[in-house]
């Protein structure tokens, strides 16, 4: 028999929310929208004034945006411009560039790191930032193949992790299984840069549909963040379809 309470419960009309209640859930909505336009254009914003502060110091007064204008346009115009620090660091950036890729730009820059390498203190945190520079601005083709599933800690836990390569050399030969091994690398949560190298059996490990970007996302944001919003389960190439 059903519950005579939960009957007269369902046949009751559902109360319609009041006005406070309809202008909190469209303020939220709202927010969820505006915020992260206004706080990616506030960071923006920032970074630029931050780089003009830095740069424009190093250009001659008669030379700043603001004397410019007012030379040409009179003393009463006024217009902070913006910008202007973060073009002339990208040009000088690219001629850096065009220039330590020539000859004489090598050979200026290896005997610079000579002289860099002699001094203690200096030595270790320049040799940190330009491993960490040539990490994340390498141009070079190298990343990983694939994003997939192991069993870690334990038999019955799942983790995402990311197939660099198949196992080669020394640690192929050592290894006690005949089977074809792969190297992964799993990744902490959520500071995706530290983790764990491990060496696995092929068929322990279940590649993904997913991107190896989805799949960091998905780390990064401790499960929050899914590749294909609509339906988790199905993969972002199987939803376009």
């Amino acid at each position: 028999m059903p519950d005579r309470n939960a009957l007269e419960e369902a046949a009751r009309p559902h109360r319609k929310p009041g006005l406070f209640a309809r202008l909190r859930g469209n303020f939220l909505a709202g927010l969820v929208v505006i915020a992260p336009i206004g706080l990616t254009a506030y960071l923006i914003w920032t970074v630029v004034g931050w780089v003009d502060g830095f740069v424009l110091p190093f250009v001659p007064d008669p030379y700043h945006p603001e004397v410019l204008i007012q030379r040409y346009f009179g003393e009463d115009v006024s217009v902070n411009i913006r910008g202007v620090g973060v073009v002339l660091f990208l040009l000088f950036t690219v001629i850096v560039g065009w220039v330590t890729k020539g000859i004489l730009g090598r050979s200026f820059l290896r005997w610079s790191e000579s002289i860099v390498e002699r001094m203690p203190v200096v030595r270790s945190i320049y040799t940190g930032l330009k491993q960490i520079s040539e990490t994340v601005f390498s141009q070079r083709e190298t990343s990983f193949e694939k994003a997939c599933l192991i069993e870690y800690p334990r038999k019955g836990l799942w983790a995402i992790a990311f197939i660099s390569t198949h196992a080669k050399g020394e640690i192929a030969r050592r290894v006690p299984d005949e089977v074809d091994k792969v190297s992964v690398f799993l990744p902490t949560t959520p500071n995706p840069t530290s983790g764990f190298l491990l060496f696995v059996p092929k068929s322990d490990v279940i590649e993904l549909d997913m991107s190896v970007e989805d799949a960091a996302k998905l780390v990064i944001s401790a499960g929050l963040v899914y590749p294909n919003r609509e339906d988790p389960s199905e993969p972002p190439a199987l939803a376009a379809q």
